[in-house]
């Protein structure tokens, strides 16, 4: 997500039109889709159905929640506006902070919800140390899948900087072929940053699948015509994903791989 590194609030306007065309609702929706059904001209000649595997970062694959909640915590106790809880908190991980903030607070004036963006960064990038650890399994996981010789790509609603970053810190970076940031499109759940993967990578939307652990995932996968799996252990109910059409919902990065492979 896009916690300590969003792009500005004054780009937050030209982007929010755009987003909000794809904020409808998926209480409808259900999936027709799944790896059982024939890709354009059939299957690929390793019999397989999808070609690239499109990632979130938090929450799927790096376990950050506990990191996001209290930093957030801290940053309203430091204006002396309430918190606004962490099951609220939870809810909005996965979209850029300026939608973030919206939602936590829509009756605050930008001006204090710029102020808490510039006290959130600060918790987040150097007061607070909660560990980020990657989830179990998944260094394993993306080498096992890269080796195979699936394009790995990351769709998340952190800005660059902040990508760039933990994929340095955690080494994971060789096995994207491309990622894409909230700051370098829209936010979740507008398709374009699936979109622009698609593009980069020459894949057909047919051919992709999205990994996710929030309905924002989900949405943007379904506005974007992908086929989507939800992981559980991240910070959205099973309940909630499946019924934004997740074709399934994995419990472990390892269940991740195995459903793929």
């Amino acid at each position: 997500m896009t916690w300590p590194d969003s792009c500005s609030s004054s780009e937050s306007s030209q982007r929010d039109a755009g987003t909000e065309l794809y904020r409808a609702g998926c209480r409808c929706f259900q999936s027709h889709r799944g790896p059982d059904r024939l890709r354009g001209n059939g299957l690929s000649t390793m019999g397989r159905p999808y070609d690239l595997i499109v990632f979130d970062w938090d929450g799927t694959l790096m376990d950050s929640e506990r990191k996001i909640v209290r930093c957030m915590s801290a940053a309203a106790a430091d204006l002396g506006i309430p918190d606004p809880g962490s099951a609220a908190i939870r809810d909005i991980i996965g979209l850029g902070l300026d939608e973030a903030m919206q939602r936590l607070y829509p009756q605050a004036p930008t001006g204090l919800r710029q102020q808490l963006v510039q006290r959130y960064r600060a918790h987040f990038l150097e007061l607070d140390r909660t560990d980020m650890p990657l989830f179990p399994g998944v260094e394993a996981g993306l080498a096992e899948l890269a080796r195979d010789g699936y394009l790995l790509a990351v769709a998340t609603g952190k800005a660059r900087r902040g990508l760039d970053r933990v994929l340095h810190e955690t080494g994971t970076g060789r096995y994207f072929t491309a990622t894409r940031c909230a700051d370098e499109a829209f936010s979740k759940p507008h398709p374009k940053m699936l979109e622009d993967i698609l593009d980069q990578t020459g894949t057909d939307r047919v051919r992709a699948l999205m990994v996710g652990d929030t309905t924002y995932d989900m949405e943007m996968a379904r506005n974007a015509g992908v086929d989507a799996l939800a992981v559980c252990y991240g910070v959205h109910a099973r309940a909630q994903l499946l019924e934004c059409g997740a074709l399934g919902c994995a419990e472990s990065f390892a269940a991740v791989c195995r459903w793929i492979q």
